[in-house]
């Protein structure tokens, strides 16, 4: 059956946004506190082992997704995330923390891993003329997966209770995630957009001069080059400082600006909106402007933004800072995908983005923890600024270094005639 690339897409968007629920997960927070008396840093480390093995479990199967294809590791990602869910629900009934963190944090979290990464590798094939817009529209879901997750779960908490609303989740995100599972597949060998090629014998060139790709590498050849730890450190220092923001926006808004705190949760829900907005717009402009300008522009833009932070007092500006940080983190995601095809090329992609998304999970863990200690320890955020505003002058410096080893490349390629190249080191 002749497939549609647009509708690949939309069952990309499909699994995402069941997965991106996950975001929505301090709605629990409280009720579960309140029913069975687990303190706020027991309810919210089962979310933490959940990044934890999605990070794990990406490098862990991501050659496994390559291998077994799109639609079968999607298809067990549905499978294992609705278990997650399902035994969630359980756990509560039997007030069994253990369980509760097995079956969303292990089990969940390793169905968040294998789910995120298995549409991803196959888009980047379905349009190799527009890399940046179709991975953002995918992960675009993810982010938004809170918008639509967040009010339906409150909603069901209070009319059926908390394990019933596991229960329907479960089942629902199941046939959601099944369903573009069913549709995702690979593009046949050799398949080209129409109009992006002339002939077969040129299309494999045009795409690469067009993308930039610089080569065509394994997994275990990528972790061997040097751009692929600068992109490691890139993505960690990038996700650092929007999953910071993320976990104290409400009570930073309130201490800091004097919000209070219906508007202060107002401003997380519109993060949400520019977490989403940021994937699909940032990794649309990356198809223009190049994955490595992009980030130099990431980088330059919160480094200027952390520094203004501390003294900030106006509750709007402060408001515009965070939206514009939170696009960013979402455009990081969103453009990592394209990046690494351009970089490694799209033999192991999948692979490949799973063993970056370690940098999600050790990100996922820092980032909360150096806010949590220093504002601590200071009674203050704007330690935190300014510490962090030195982990982006780290990230900026290093994706100059990943601009200048690009271009270096490049100049042997054509120095060698175009040659392929097999050691890029």
């Amino acid at each position: 059956m002749k497939k549609n690339r647009w509708l690949i897409a939309l069952s990309a968007i499909a699994i995402h946004l069941s997965i991106g629920s996950t975001y929505a997960y301090s709605v629990f927070k409280n009720p579960l506190s309140e029913q069975l008396g687990w303190n706020s840093k027991e309810v919210t480390l089962s979310f933490t082992i959940a990044i934890l093995f999605l990070g794990l479990s990406a490098a862990t199967f991501g050659k496994f997704v390559e291998k077994w294809g799109p639609r079968k590791s999607a298809t067990i990602a549905a499978i294992l995330f609705s278990i997650g869910l399902v035994g969630s629900g359980l756990a509560i009934q039997l007030e069994s923390l253990i369980l509760y963190y097995l079956t969303y944090g292990v089990i969940g979290g390793i169905g968040l891993g294998m789910g995120y990464i298995s549409p991803v590798s196959t888009l980047v094939k379905w349009f190799p003329d527009r890399r940046g817009l179709a991975t953002g529209m995918a992960v675009m879901g993810f982010g938004a997966g809170s918008l639509i997750a967040s009010p339906v779960a409150a909603s069901l908490i209070t009319s059926v209770g908390i394990s019933s609303t596991f229960f329907i989740l479960g089942g629902t995100y199941l046939l959601l995630m099944l369903g573009g599972a069913s549709y995702i597949t690979k593009p046949p060998v050799g398949w080209m957009p129409k109009g992006m090629a002339a002939d077969t014998g040129s299309a494999s060139q045009k795409v690469s001069n067009k993308q930039g790709d610089l080569a065509q590498l394994t997994a275990n050849e990528a972790v061997r080059t040097k751009r692929f730890w600068l992109l490691w450190i890139m993505i960690f220092i990038n996700i650092s400082a929007g999953i910071m923001l993320i976990s104290v926006a409400s009570p930073m808004a309130q201490e800091k600006v004097g919000m209070s705190v219906v508007a202060a949760a107002s401003m997380v829900g519109i993060m949400g909106l520019f977490n989403g907005l940021g994937r699909i717009g940032w990794a649309s402009f990356s198809d223009y402007l190049g994955r490595s300008n992009i980030f130099l522009i990431f980088f330059s833009v919160q480094l200027v933004l952390f520094l203004l932070l501390p003294s900030t007092s106006n509750p709007i500006l402060f408001q515009i800072f965070i939206f514009i940080i939170l696009s960013i983190y979402g455009g990081g995601f969103a453009s990592l995908p394209a990046f690494i095809g351009d970089l490694f090329g799209t033999k192991q992609l999948g692979a490949i983005h799973g063993y970056l998304l370690t940098a999600w999970s050790c990100a996922g863990v820092a980032g909360p923890m150096i806010v949590a200690t220093i504002s601590d320890a200071t009674q203050s955020y704007n330690a935190t600024f300014y510490i962090f505003a030195f982990l982006l002058v780290i990230a900026l410096a290093t994706s100059v270094l990943m601009k200048q080893n690009i271009n270096s490349i490049r100049k042997i390629s054509v120095n060698t005639e175009k040659k392929p190249i097999t050691n890029l080191a």
